[in-house]
């Protein structure tokens, strides 16, 4: 990959967070293909099109004072990943902070990038807990946000935002945790004892990967967020060859890992 076009890819996921933070609705809304999707959190239903995603932007973007504190950025094909917290103000008197991991996958259109697929990675019952934490503090702003998801969704889409609340959990990271550990450690059987029998390894979405190779690349590996949206589990990890982000795609039943990707920064 060029210089170039990494720091072409940027610029264009880049346009996302510069529109939030001057509630530029419509420059917002163009930072996407006209068939763009939006996947906010995943594990919700997902928005298409750009009258959907103005409904998205009218619903979570707009009414609420969002920061966005990078870590790391890695870019792989076409896609960008962003490791990342989320500082979203409420209201006056209540502020998230949200880890969270953001996939954006691109397409060029007319010699332009544009996001054609976002995917936010974050925890929303753990959001939940955290917002209800601050009491009375938490009646006005969720007010609004009612309000505002079924004014602008109607009841199925505040239905299909609320399937958010289903995702994989701690058992499902407990999984994961252990599959690092032992690649890390080079014990390929622990390690292989976690995937299902037709698991795949890839390095970034396409190029497969050996244990043995995924293993000696997480020499070192050390992390401290985990994230659990739908049924993926996602680790920021930092090991002896730098850092990176892992998916696993996991069983919803059972105690198996059905796919691990690995990008590098």
């Amino acid at each position: 990959m060029t210089t170039s076009h990494r720091e072409d890819l940027l610029a264009a996921v880049e346009r996302s967070p510069q529109a939030v933070s001057a509630h530029d609705r419509d420059g917002w809304v163009r930072v996407f293909t006209d068939d763009g999707r939006v996947e906010d959190p995943v594990g919700s239903s997902p928005h298409v099109g750009h009258d959907e995603i103005y409904r998205f932007y009218d619903t979570f973007i707009g009414p609420r004072g969002i920061t966005f504190h990078r870590d790391v950025d890695i870019v792989s094909g076409p896609t960008v990943l962003r490791d990342l917290e989320l500082e979203v103000a409420m209201g006056d008197a209540v502020t998230m902070f949200i880890p969270a991991f953001l996939r954006y996958d691109l397409r060029e259109v007319n010699g332009e990038w544009k996001v054609a697929h976002l995917r936010a990675y974050w925890e929303l019952p753990a959001m939940m807990v955290q917002f209800l934490k601050t009491g009375s503090r938490a009646l006005s702003p969720g007010l609004q946000l009612g309000k505002g998801l079924l004014g602008n969704q109607g009841p199925r889409g505040a239905l299909g935002f609320m399937t958010g609340f289903r995702r994989v959990g701690a058992r499902h990271k407990r999984l994961v945790e252990g599959f690092l550990r032992a690649a890390a450690r080079g014990d390929e059987s622990a390690a292989r004892s976690k995937l299902s029998p037709a698991a795949a390894i890839t390095m970034g979405d396409n190029d497969g990967l050996g244990l043995a190779e995924l293993g000696e690349r997480l020499r070192g590996a050390n992390w401290a967020k985990v994230i659990a949206a739908g049924s993926t589990v996602v680790v920021s990890v930092a090991c002896d060859h730098g850092r990176g982000i892992l998916f696993a795609e996991v069983a919803w039943r059972g105690n198996q890992i059905n796919a691990v990707h690995w990008f590098p920064a």
